[in-house]
């Protein structure tokens, strides 16, 4: 089966920005994705064209693509890449990029009549736990925490239903805890919390919501981190609103913190250059230490993150690599030597649920896609129905979970 047509459209994301959804047709089918777009970016992530280009670059896949197998998914990510001619999506948008090859993808698994977990991943029966963003600062949110992200795992859930649930008793278990101190609280890029209070208060905040939480469900719940560290980074200092600290320092109150709050995981916890101090700081502690910015799901930085133990985990945000081939890559590079995965949505998000079954078909330990919010929900929500079609689904084993 042939692709037949390309088409693309201006279409708006979750903070109300212009994005670009692509359509492939093959026979009678059309598969359709839209490209996220990244609040905290790394600096080597593919390229974001200007939508408004869409007649030129539509022009320009559509000589290059149209005729090829919808099936051989390989070749239409090359081709892609050629049509472009740089390493970054430079010339046609990592963000036309990807939406065409995820299409693509999807029109073909359309055609099988396979869910698109399977079509990518084969026979799967695994279901990652959510990762919910419940308190958020940083990027996201002006005037509130230097951490970026505070997370929830529930660790202890038995399905993904609960797993979500208990995320979601959380995000409003935290809303009664800022209401009891008299804090006001407003919902930021992702839908997570956002106030102004202290790391330390957040802490503090999200730590009572927990143990709430886990009387009333009976389900183990685990902190984790975004620390969105580049956003931090000054050139010399990590600069937080009442400490400057070094690269020793930073690694040691980034230990104290795993240590002192029992995290699970740790995102980006030093700026998106510093492959050795990713690595000294993996070496110290037991926990998920993921790196985002610093791979940007790029296969030649993994493999540099990889030979000097940088890290063990990676997050994978297909639109940060431009194709789904090169997303794949990135995930068998990493698995093959020992790194846990971890499914990633973007700030700027859609209704576009394509995430939810790479998740499940990657094998990944995680998916990171908020708790609340219709963007984040549908992603979330294709988990729960993928988890009842599969035939004896199980959760994930997480690897680090003992520390």
């Amino acid at each position: 089966m042939i692709i037949e047509d390309v088409r693309y459209r201006i279409v708006f994301d979750s903070r109300g920005n212009e994005t670009v959804e692509c359509e492939i047709e093959a026979g009678e089918v059309i598969g359709r994705a839209i490209a996220p777009s990244g609040a905290s970016t790394g600096s080597e992530e593919a390229i974001v064209a200007d939508p408004y280009k869409i007649d030129e670059i539509e022009e320009k896949i559509s000589k290059g693509i149209v005729g090829m197998s919808v099936f051989d998914q390989f070749s239409v990510d090359e081709a892609l890449r050629e049509i472009d001619g740089t390493e970054n999506f430079s010339s046609i948008g990592g963000n036309f990029a990807i939406s065409a090859s995820l299409a693509t993808a999807k029109a073909a698994a359309e055609i099988l009549g396979v869910p698109l977990y399977a079509y990518v991943g084969g026979l799967v029966n695994e279901i990652p736990y959510p990762l919910g963003n419940v308190i958020g600062g940083g990027a996201h949110a002006e005037d509130s925490t230097n951490i970026q992200e505070f997370l929830v795992i529930p660790v202890g859930a038995s399905d993904f239903f609960e797993a979500q649930r208990t995320n979601a008793m959380i995000h409003k278990a935290i809303k009664q805890e800022f209401k009891k101190r008299g804090i006001f609280a407003a919902k930021g890029d992702e839908g997570a919390w956002a106030a102004q209070i202290s790391d330390e208060q957040a802490f503090e905040i999200l730590e009572a919501a927990i143990a709430k939480v886990e009387d009333e469900m009976d389900v183990e719940v685990r902190i984790g981190l975004d620390v969105a560290a580049t956003e931090l980074w000054n050139g010399e200092r990590y600069v937080y609103k009442d400490k400057k600290l070094s690269t020793e320092e930073q690694i040691t109150y980034i230990a104290e913190l795993i240590d002192k709050h029992n995290l699970l995981y740790v995102e980006d916890p030093l700026h998106e250059n510093d492959f050795e101090g990713f690595a000294e700081l993996t070496k110290q502690v037991k926990c998920m230490v993921c790196g985002d910015d610093i791979f940007v799901t790029n296969p030649r930085r993994i493999k540099k993150g990889i030979e000097i133990g940088a890290a063990n985990t990676v997050l994978i945000k297909p639109n940060q690599v431009g194709t789904l081939s090169d997303t794949i890559k990135a995930v068998k590079l990493s698995k093959d030597n020992g790194y846990e995965i971890v499914v990633s949505h973007r700030s700027g998000e859609t209704e576009d649920e394509t995430i939810a079954h790479l998740s499940v078909a990657f094998n990944a330990t995680l998916i990171k896609t908020g708790v609340v919010g219709g963007e984040r929900l549908a992603k979330l929500n294709e988990l729960v129905r993928i988890e009842e079609y599969m035939d004896s689904p199980t959760m994930v084993k997480i690897r680090r979970l003992s520390g």
